[in-house]
């Protein structure tokens, strides 16, 4: 089962540090190997061109040919060295062997001029270090030309670059590891804030939506923070509707199904079939009053802002859409004895908006006058184009207070004395759709002092 734990951010910073410094480290400890062996090889390569010249200083003319006449203390001061071996040759000009001990010769070069070579070679199968000097003849001693070759094992040259490699490398190790312990405490330390955040959030209560506090957050997490206290806002606005919708429904669903309960017991317990018809011809207008209640909790949740992202509004025009739903109402305030009329502009009036929210809205509002205005009285539903769109809605009913204006728009408000079924959240509503919409609802007396007149003012459309 493959595992899902991830690598730790201390973990990948201090690989992202520390992998390059070694990289670095590597590539650095190769080039300061060269330049120190470099260093060496030209310090005793100085060395061996002193040596071959000095055995030059020895040939002589003798018997024809040519000889080497060095003392055994010139010898010894030369050639013996308690570290490495040297090896030294003298050829004639055909390449014949006058003292010494064969030395391969260097590559041959048609570009060569220089009158001493260095190059690399073994002598009895070790690497050594050679320089070839080529002697020009002498005219006044006689002496004919020569080949003086030096060669020398390199245990000195590999022991001096090793010396300095380490002394560079050493130091550098050292800097790299203090580095090392430098960058995971800045690291420990840089991301104490997170883990702070880690156990901030870890230990919260489930229903604990307040905004978290993280001290000595640095800039890069500032953001996150502020992305987490919005989130923990927005959750706690869903749980506070959600928590309120429950305790509503909860509240307004209890006694009507109480009643219609009770309504069905009574009707069951009835023997006489005609008698128990009229009993459950009682229970329908129960069922129809917890019905429209289900229906307007629904929208109420449905239409607050905190539950809805985002309302797509469209151009629309208010009067016809106040004359649809008015024609619409004339049914039934024609049933009540209410005389319903309409006046509108003669032309459209356009606001922003969305169609089915809006119709929702003026029909509560419309409820709300039909249902409070007694028989022969007046509903009036009339749309103005200026000084701002709006659609107002004048009743009969009884005049609400002006103390009571603030109240009505509350949730399961209700008016004392009034005898209507209603379960007041028809206005609630119609105050959530508004606000959705950046409209404003507003309550006044009617024009002709009998009854009230609610105003919904739309913004004017750019």
């Amino acid at each position: 089962m493959p595992s899902n734990k991830r690598p730790l951010l201390r973990t990948q910073l201090l690989t992202w540090l520390l992998v390059p410094l070694s990289m670095l480290l590597a590539a650095d400890t190769f080039v300061s190997y060269r330049v120190a062996l470099d260093f060496s090889q030209r310090a005793y390569d100085r060395t061996l061109v002193e040596i071959a010249r000095e055995v030059s200083l020895y040939l002589r003319a003798g018997n024809g040919g040519l000889s080497l006449e060095m003392p055994d203390e010139a010898r010894r001061l030369l050639f013996n060295d308690p570290v490495d071996r040297v090896h030294f040759e003298v050829a004639a000009a055909d390449g014949r062997l006058v003292a010494g001990e064969k030395i391969a010769p260097a590559p041959r070069s048609p570009a060569r001029r220089k009158p001493e070579l260095l190059y690399d070679g073994e002598v009895g199968g070790a690497p050594v270090r050679v320089i070839e000097v080529s002697v020009a003849p002498e005219a006044s001693s006689g002496r004919p030309a020569a080949t003086v070759r030096v060669a020398e094992t390199k245990q000195k040259r590999n022991s001096l670059a090793h010396e300095i490699l380490l002394s560079v490398v050493i130091p550098q190790v050292l800097l790299i590891f203090i580095a090392g312990i430098v960058v995971w405490m800045g690291v420990v330390r840089g991301l104490s804030p997170i883990e702070r955040l880690q156990r901030a959030v870890s230990l919260r209560s489930p229903r604990d939506c307040s905004p978290l506090v993280v001290e000595s957050v640095p800039g890069e997490l500032a953001p996150l923070l502020d992305s987490l206290n919005e989130l923990l806002a927005r959750l706690d606005r869903v749980l506070t509707l959600q928590s309120r919708f429950v305790s509503d429904a909860a509240h307004q669903l209890k006694t009507p199904m109480s009643a219609l309960s009770a309504q069905f017991e009574l009707a069951l317990r009835e023997q006489d079939p005609a008698r128990m018809r009229e009993a459950m011809k009682r229970v329908e207008p129960g069922l129809e009053r917890l019905t429209r209640l289900v229906s307007q909790l629904l929208s109420l949740a449905r239409n607050e802002p905190e539950a809805v992202r985002a309302v797509t509004l469209a151009p629309l025009d208010l009067g016809e859409l106040a004359l649809d739903l008015a024609t619409g109402w004339v049914p039934a305030a024609r049933g009540r004895g209410i005389d319903l009329g309409f006046e509108g502009e003669g032309r459209p009036v356009m606001v922003e908006g969305d169609a089915v929210r809006l119709r929702e809205l003026l029909e509560n509002l419309l409820d709300n006058a039909v249902r409070y205005t007694a028989a022969g009285g007046r509903v009036t539903v009339r749309v103005a184009a200026s000084p701002q769109p709006s659609c107002s809605i004048s009743d009969d009913g009884p005049a609400i207070p002006p103390e009571e204006r603030s109240r009505v728009f509350e949730r399961f408000h209700r008016l004392l004395g009034s005898s209507r079924d209603g379960s007041g959240l028809g206005l609630a509503i119609a105050l959530e759709i508004a606000r959705l919409h950046g409209a404003e609802i507003t309550l006044r007396d009617d024009a002709d002092g009998v009854g009230n007149t609610f105003i919904v003012t739309f913004p004017p459309v750019p």
